[in-house]
């Protein structure tokens, strides 16, 4: 398995700064360079109506192009992930999930942090793809909306549920069957992104907080309330909190959306719109409340007693990380095999105690409280039943919609 020098942040650090780059315009800080959502279509799909043994059947009849697989000659997988995505030994050199997993299946991982941002790493294998070569990774880890992107345009191979046991049974209802990839035909969740309301107690200074309302009318917040500059979180929430479904929603529930956003702007309310680091206001003081990642908010409550959190009546918005094997790949049934490994609560629960995002695998809660039953009990690492009911997303968009829509949203955010 491939090594790499540890980074000089903490993991908690890293984690804080995981979202950054969701919309490209974001400020340049460590994690900032590390996820942009310039475009395409983001969707994890709610609870639905699903059978109670597994996945529904995907309604696709067009999948990727398949190739020859060498994964029975080859005994190897090659991973792409984000930057501290992973969980990390206390020597930083080594993941144990990983080993675990080479240690069982004989399966040599070589594992490569190389994606900064979903635009950067989409350009940068986008032509191999586009003439039919094999990009020289049997899996990777994109944003929902890239991902949708990708199966849209047939650049991913059709996953075999002979080999996805776990993730068959123990993916969670929550993430089961977006409108991208019904049934997960093409991909399976890594980690989930919940946006939630933060809030700084003491700088609310006895100013209640429940709703986005609250957010972006209460004069006493005046100049002191965040909003992402990421448009399918903070709109969603809008839509949200408007009694809409971001799931669906039609052009003009969009613009009454940004209309009211619009409104809060003139007035003062909003602060600023920002990527990340909106963490250093919440914990300053600068903002009393503001929109904000589930991952941040857990790692920001362990610095601080004055950070908390409160889930809106209206629901949250919940994004996606997923795991596709594109074509051409080599040793696409390692990568499944892979895939399904960490659909092991076991496996699930060492890689959430590590980077505290949403966990997707049911089960993984029994299994995270042996290690840390703090982790195992908050609701934005694993979802409770009622918190996961909450769970909204931001429906797929046309590319003609993509183009308006994000074109307002820059024109609201001053970017």
């Amino acid at each position: 398995m491939e090594q790499y020098e540890p980074d000089r942040l903490s993991p908690a650090q890293v984690a804080a700064m995981r979202r950054s780059l969701r919309n490209g315009r974001a400020s340049l800080s460590r994690r900032s360079m590390l996820r942009a959502s310039a475009g395409g279509a983001l969707a994890v799909g709610g609870l639905g109506t699903l059978s109670a043994c597994g996945i529904p059947a995907a309604g696709r009849t067009e999948g990727g192009e398949s190739t020859d697989d060498r994964s029975d000659k080859e005994k190897s997988v090659n991973f792409s992930n984000w930057t501290e995505y992973m969980d990390v030994d206390d020597s930083g050199k080594r993941h144990p999930t990983l080993d675990t997993f080479a240690e069982r299946t004989g399966i040599k991982v070589k594992y490569t942090e190389d994606i900064n941002d979903n635009v950067e790493f989409f350009g940068k294998i986008k032509p191999q793809l586009a003439a039919g070569q094999d990009t020289g990774r049997d899996l990777i880890c994109v944003t929902d909306w890239l991902a949708a992107r990708m199966i849209r345009l047939g650049w991913v191979q059709k996953l075999d549920p002979a080999n996805l046991p776990n993730a068959y049974a123990n993916l969670s209802p929550q993430f089961r069957s977006p409108d991208w990839d019904p049934g997960r035909a093409y991909s399976y969740v890594w980690q989930g992104i919940s946006t939630v309301i933060a809030y700084n107690k003491k700088a609310l200074d006895g100013v209640e907080v429940k709703t986005l309302s609250d957010l972006l009318d209460n004069p006493k917040l005046k100049g002191r309330v965040g909003a992402l500059s990421e448009m399918r979180d903070t709109v969603g929430m809008t839509l949200l909190d408007m009694g809409k479904d971001p799931g669906n929603f039609t052009t003009d529930d969009y613009d009454a959306a940004i209309a009211r956003l619009q409104k809060a702007v003139d007035k003062g309310q909003i602060r600023r719109f920002t990527g990340n680091d909106y963490t250093s206001d919440l914990s300053s003081g600068d903002f009393a409340a503001c929109i904000a990642w589930a991952g941040d908010v857990v790692q920001l409550k362990a610095d601080s007693p004055d950070i908390d959190f409160v889930i809106p009546d209206s629901g949250y918005m919940t994004s996606t990380d997923n795991l596709l094997i594109p074509n051409k790949a080599r040793h696409k049934k390692n990568a499944e095999r892979l895939i399904d490994y960490y659909y092991e609560p076991e496996a699930a629960a060492q890689l959430a105690a590590y980077i505290n995002f949403v966990c997707p695998v049911e089960g993984a809660k029994a299994e995270l409280a042996k290690i840390d039953e703090d982790a195992a009990n908050n609701p934005l690492i694993i979802p409770d039943k009622a918190m996961a009911a909450k769970s909204r997303a931001f429906r797929s968009l046309s590319s003609k919609e993509e183009t308006a829509f994000e074109e307002k949203f820059a024109k609201l955010t001053g970017a």
